[in-house]
């Protein structure tokens, strides 16, 4: 009777492993659904539109890109959260996903249970640029700078929780316990301009974002918070050259509903690295990012350490949305 139980479990798994390739040797069979959800013209939505476009030369079907934007990027993964796990429905986000339910009181859903990582896309080296006045010239004169006017300096953060609050957060800490506000603002157009204004000292965020203004000299960027110097800004340092082993990223990654069949998210990971080898890289890579092609395990290896390293951050700072 056990040997009969064990051949019907054995041939109904063989028959579910089936049907999930030949599922995947057939999709897509029909347009896919690209949900980000932020407003376009940001970074997460310039990589997405260049994935999705990828995808769909390499794939032979179109994905398309749907800005759901809202609630801090809540909307739009909730959508994905309830969609059918077929791969017509994916979320392209960046890591404020997997921060922000850590933040806020109520979140309709659960990153880990209620999607399928499907790949690691790229990481953002951040930047820590200064008020072009401001008497710094790197991570130990403004260590210095910081402790000699204990709570005078002021750092803006685009939102709350995001990998620019987290890394100033952890500056902080690495710093020696350094005493300065942190400003929140609603996006980081205005953080930019009160930095360049005079009005915040310092804004840890994106290299990409501050590029332009460093390189007209409307504000400093003092270093980077890359393991290695970044190649859009080779002669600025690295945060870890004044503190050893300082190190942070914001990071993009794809995602599908959960219980997506395991032959389509192997699938959409080939195909997403394929995309990473292409020219994409060299215009990613001009605008500071760094290309993560990479195996779905090590996709939710990377996902589960850096939500242990964040929500550690997160209860240390006392970080929550108001």
């Amino acid at each position: 009777m056990q040997r009969i139980h064990f051949l019907r479990a054995t041939l109904a798994a063989l028959a579910l492993a089936a049907a999930s390739t030949g599922f995947a040797q057939t999709w897509p069979s029909r347009p896919v659904r690209m949900v980000i959800p932020f407003p376009p013209g940001g970074t997460l939505d310039t990589i997405g539109r260049l994935l999705a476009q990828k995808l769909g030369e390499q794939t032979g079907q179109t994905f398309i890109v749907e800005n759901r934007a809202g609630g801090n990027g809540i909307i739009g993964a909730d959508v994905v959260s309830k969609a059918p796990a077929d791969g017509y429905t994916l979320l392209f986000n960046a890591s404020t996903f997997t921060t922000a339910p850590m933040t806020m009181k109520s979140v309709p859903y659960d990153v880990v249970k209620d999607f399928t990582p499907v790949a690691l896309v790229a990481k953002a080296p951040l930047s820590v640029a200064v008020n072009k006045n401001l008497p710094v010239t790197d991570v130990k004169s403004l260590i210095a700078y910081a402790k000699a006017h204990p709570g005078k300096m002021t750092f803006a953060v685009g939102s709350i929780g995001s990998a620019g609050h987290l890394s100033t957060e952890l500056l902080k800490r690495a710093g020696g316990g350094l005493d300065y506000l942190i400003v929140p603002y609603k996006g980081t157009a205005p953080a930019f301009q009160d930095l360049i204004g005079g009005q915040i000292d310092g804004f840890i965020d994106p290299i990409l974002g501050s590029l332009q203004y460093h390189k007209s000299g409307m504000v400093k960027v003092i270093a980077v918070t890359s393991a290695a110097r970044a190649t859009s800004l080779p002669n600025v340092p690295t945060v870890a050259e004044s503190i050893p082993g300082y190190e942070f990223y914001s990071w993009y990654g794809l995602w599908g509903p959960a219980k997506l069949p395991p032959a389509v998210t192997q699938r959409l990971n080939a195909e997403v690295n394929k995309a990473l080898g292409t020219d994409m890289r060299e215009t990613l890579n001009a605008q500071g990012l760094l290309l993560t092609p990479g195996s779905v395990d090590e996709f939710v290896k990377f996902q589960q350490a850096d939500m242990e390293r964040s929500r550690k951050i997160i209860v240390e700072g006392n970080i929550h949305v108001e």
